[in-house]
């Protein structure tokens, strides 16, 4: 892999050297364009600089060769390059391929993330985040845990001098093929009731339903107890990284992580977004809960089951009576008895996870994170039908998200929120992706909780980064951090790459003033690391 800088600077990258942090991409005019290569054995990425008066430019290319320390040589002692702080201290923080650590619990793709660890950190990001599964670490026995990838990856991080954000994923993922731990598995077998179930009787196996939380189902151990025994084990292990490399950790709280009910993810399998999703609360400890709720509120027949009047997961909210704007039975007593109901579950939930991940972590030097998904289809309907499937009883009579973001604030845990590529340009069915995002950081402003971003899909085109850009460098108090999901092939391709080299310049406001390049052209020697084919999964 070669490094080569064209111009005055003199750094290393070495074990513990942080001298590149002032090293940053930067942009010139120029008679060429960007050139990013990539094959079975190179990336390549970088940009040729020209001008009439000079011949000096910057050059960034990357050749698989050997794995050592990088070295950049100066020939003089005058630096052309310089960089400011990023607005208001944003932290830039990418995301490492779901499948970064293998299900037999080994690095997968090592010198492929090496090589990206190295080009983020010449880049200016702070740092990376990576994917802990559950389903892995704890895959054969309770509480017999493996470690041993994830601590590998953490050690990389640590050498490189990034900073590592980990995120505890207490669900399972179809698309990777990473279950549950086989033991909960097989007790789901046979206790299918353990998992959110729609009003056909369909379960959602990726995870545990939230009303058996307290429950001693496994082994006379609750869920709840399951997930803080994983979060000590963890905290205990990497305490020699905890603070100093490791600066956050994000506790799963639902589908995906996100702390929600699973109410589109079947209509996701047959690629359907334009129904509203149903609601998840037919396993039969979500229905005792439901009927304890009816008979304490004097209303028992209300709590023989969820609306019967409700579209299915692809239709639209006008198929049935309950999500219809105007005479619908949301706005009836039922229908606020139930969505009620329906949210304090989920807050309940999230409130009981954080509680024990800020316990865990209270003497550890990190930020514990929780992740609130951003349900933006039919929000500009009066109902805001796939927020109230979803969990958020959000509607044009009652804001669904102070008291969630109350409950984060209680924790003192901050919000990873996704979709801050989303604009509400060309979005269907009534959907307002920026309307929401601006409702929620609204709450969080008012109560004091920091936001870290994220991008929900993978930007392809430069719409997407500039609303990222805009949404993290205007006036915003509560959001101070972003992290750019995710690493893998196609973010080194040649479409994709310049396009994030040109938002991690702009995101930290790089500048470079052309009156102080030298006069002559100083080409250092190539420096060598390495580099394997990248062929890593994507998000």
């Amino acid at each position: 892999m070669e490094v080569s800088l064209i111009g005055n600077s003199q750094m290393k990258i070495g074990k513990a050297d942080e001298n590149l942090r002032d090293l940053r991409f930067f942009n010139l005019r120029n008679n060429y364009n960007n050139k990013v290569l990539i094959s079975k054995t190179r990336v390549c990425f970088g940009q040729l600089v020209n001008s009439e008066n000079s011949n000096h430019g910057f050059r960034f290319t990357l050749r698989a060769v050997k794995a050592d320390a990088i070295s950049v040589e100066e020939k003089d002692n005058s630096s052309s390059l310089r960089s400011l702080k990023s607005v208001d201290g944003m932290r830039l923080f990418v995301g490492l391929p779901l499948d970064t650590v293998s299900k037999s619990n080994i690095v997968n793709h090592a010198r492929a993330i090496t090589a990206g660890l190295q080009a983020l950190k010449l880049m200016g990001v702070d740092g990376v985040e990576l994917p802990v599964w559950w389903g892995i670490v704890e895959k054969d026995a309770m509480r017999k845990y493996d470690w041993s990838g994830c601590l590998a990856i953490a050690e990389m991080v640590q050498q490189m001098g990034l900073k590592l954000h980990v995120s505890l994923c207490f669900h399972a993922s179809q698309e990777l093929k990473i279950p549950l731990p086989d033991w909960v598995s097989r007790i789901g077998e046979a206790e299918p009731n353990i998992y959110f179930t729609d009003r056909a009787g369909r379960q959602y196996k990726e995870c545990l339903s939230l009303a058996i939380d307290d429950l001693p189902i496994f082994d006379s151990r609750s869920p709840i107890q399951m997930y803080q025994d994983f979060c000590e084990s963890f905290n205990s292990t990497f305490a020699p990284f905890m603070g100093s490399t490791i600066t956050g950790v994000t506790i799963g709280l639902g589908p995906d992580g996100e702390l929600r009910y699973p109410s589109c993810d079947h209509a996701k399998k047959h690629n359907n977004h334009s129904g509203v999703g149903e609601f998840q609360c037919y396993d039969n400890y979500m229905l005792e809960h439901l009927k304890q709720h009816a008979e304490e509120m004097g209303n028992p027949m209300w709590g023989l089951g969820g609306p019967h009047d409700v579209p299915t997961y692809d239709e639209l909210p006008s198929a049935s009576s309950f999500f219809k704007d105007d005479g619908g039975s949301w706005e009836t007593p039922y229908g606020d008895f139930f969505l009620s109901w329906y949210s304090n579950q989920l807050i309940s939930h999230g409130n009981r996870i954080l509680l024990l991940a800020s316990a865990v972590f209270s003497k550890s030097p990190v930020i514990v994170s929780g992740k609130l998904p951003l349900v933006h289809s039919w929000y500009n309907t009066r109902s805001h039908p796939s927020e109230l499937t979803a969990g958020f009883y959000n509607t044009v009579n009652r804001d669904g998200y102070e008291a969630l973001v109350q409950m984060f604030a209680k924790n003192s845990c901050r919000i990873i929120l996704p979709g801050m590529d989303l604009s509400d340009a060309h979005q269907p069915n009534g959907s307002s992706p920026q309307s929401l995002q601006l409702q929620i950081e609204g709450s969080c402003r008012k109560h004091g909780v920091a936001i870290t971003g994220e991008n929900l899909s993978f930007p392809r085109v430069t719409d997407g980064f500039e609303k990222i850009k805009g949404s993290l460098l205007e006036d915003n108090k509560v959001m101070d951090s972003f992290t750019y999901q995710r690493m893998g092939a196609d973010f080194f391709s040649p479409k994709h790459f310049p396009l994030f080299t040109a938002f991690v310049r702009a995101v930290n406001q790089l500048d470079l003033d052309v009156d102080d390049m030298p006069e002559t052209r100083r080409v250092c020697e190539p420096v060598h690391m390495s580099l394997e084919a990248v062929q890593m999964q994507v998000a």
